[in-house]
């Protein structure tokens, strides 16, 4: 089984954190990878556009450098489309064989880069989601919805998806956990953002307000 962030062009600011496959999938992967149709985002049939700017897209090609010296295995992309000679234009990266200490694994690409290991339990997969300064939001696909129920309340993020990906409804909390911030965006809980609470303390006791003794010399 595998777990870690997921393919984005950093036009959005959060990945998915958990994706569950069992390693004879790679190949597949790799093929659903290598058949993303990259392109002018105006253009009909195009599910990728380029990265955001070149200063994130230099970004990008450096982790995908940092992922090749770091000793996890490249299944496919990390190069320009043959047909996108301008712009900031990256294949759909995947990288497998990637390991918790590594940095693709460990920090935010913000990027089209998938990185993939793997678990032998879900005690194990659930540590491995945690064990990230980030907590913005995860996803859990299964068949088995008890599993899947286990698995969103014991992840340590704001957000959790199960057997979907990103979608987003203002009637919903927005908001992460530890270096993904604090605090809710939409929902009503995006309102409290707009409010002033005030304390009022009426003191009811027919005793006069003593809190200091008539001894005090304060």
């Amino acid at each position: 089984m595998t777990l870690q962030t997921s393919l984005s062009i950093a036009s959005v600011c959060w990945c998915t954190a958990v994706c569950s496959v069992a390693d004879t999938f790679y190949s597949k992967l790799r093929s659903r990878a290598q058949s993303i149709n990259i392109g002018d985002p105006l253009q009909p049939g195009c599910r990728m556009g380029p990265v955001v700017s070149a200063s994130q897209y230099d970004r990008v090609r450096t982790y995908v450098q940092v992922g090749q010296d770091d000793g996890a295995t490249l299944l496919t992309g990390g190069r320009r489309p043959p047909n996108c000679p301008k712009g900031y234009y990256m294949e759909p990266t995947v990288f497998v064989n990637v390991k918790p200490h590594m940095r693709i694994w460990k920090e935010e690409i913000f990027g089209p880069v998938l990185s993939v290991g793997t678990f032998s339990s879900e005690s194990e997969a659930v540590q491995l989601a945690n064990d990230s300064e980030f907590g913005l939001a995860g996803a859990v696909i299964s068949a088995d919805l008890e599993r899947c129920k286990r698995v969103a309340e014991a992840l340590e993020c704001g957000i959790v998806w199960v057997n979907c990906s990103q979608p987003c409804f203002c009637q919903a909390p927005w908001g992460g956990n530890k270096s993904s911030g604090f605090g809710r965006e939409l929902g009503e809980w995006g309102l409290e953002n707009f409010l002033s609470v005030k304390q009022v303390t009426e003191y009811v006791s027919p005793n006069i307000w003593d809190w200091y003794s008539p001894q005090s010399k304060l």
